[in-house]
C-alpha cells in the first residue's frame, strides 16, 4: 500500500524589482516611482516619492527625503522619511534623521539616529474637552466649594517658635 504526501510547497518568489539604481550610479533631483519598487545600490540625493516599496542596499545611500509605503534599508539613510507603513532597518541599516513611520521593525545590528514618531493611523489624537467659566471639563463633577481660610488674629499668639 503506497501513501501519497503533498508535495512541499515551493517558496514564494522575492517581489520584483521594478526600477534599480546601481552600485556606481549616483542621482541628484526627485524620483516618482508610483507603486512601482526602486531599489538603491548607489546614491541618491535628493527626494523619492513612492507609493509603493523602496530598499536601500548594502552600500546605498540616500540622503534627503523619502517618502513610500515600504522603506527596507539594509545601507544607509539620512534625512526625512515618512513611511505610511513599515520602515525596517535590517542588521547592516543605519537610519538617521526625522522619521515617521506606521510601525517599525529594527533588527538586531540595526541603527536608528534621530527622531522616531509613530504615525497613528486609525485613530486621530483626541481633542481637549471644552473647560467651562470655571475651569472644569464639561461632563466632570464640579469641584467642591472654596471655604475661605480663617483670618490669623494678630493679637493671638502663633504656635511657630520666635527667634
Amino acid at each position: 500500500m503506497a501513501v501519497f504526501k503533498n508535495k512541499p510547497s515551493k517558496p514564494s518568489a522575492a517581489p520584483a524589482i521594478h526600477t534599480l539604481l546601481g552600485k556606481d550610479v549616483t542621482f541628484t533631483g526627485e524620483i516618482h516611482t508610483g507603486s512601482r519598487s526602486l531599489r538603491i545600490e548607489g546614491l541618491v540625493d535628493g527626494t523619492i516619492h513612492s507609493t509603493g516599496e523602496v530598499s536601500i542596499a548594502p552600500g546605498g545611500l540616500v540622503k534627503g527625503t523619502i517618502h513610500a509605503k515600504h522603506l527596507i534599508v539594509t545601507g544607509r539613510a539620512e534625512g526625512i522619511m515618512k513611511i505610511a507603513e513599515c520602515l525596517e532597518i535590517h542588521g547592516t541599516g543605519y537610519v538617521e534623521g526625522d522619521v515617521e513611520v506606521g510601525s517599525l521593525v529594527v533588527d538586531e545590528g540595526g541603527t536608528l539616529q534621530g527622531v522616531c514618531v509613530r504615525k497613528d493611523q486609525e485613530a486621530k489624537s483626541p481633542e481637549p474637552a471644552p473647560e467651562s467659566a470655571n475651569g472644569v471639563a464639561k461632563g466632570a463633577p464640579a469641584p467642591p466649594p472654596r471655604t475661605p481660610a480663617p483670618a490669623k488674629d494678630p493679637k493671638k499668639p502663633t504656635d511657630a517658635p520666635r527667634f
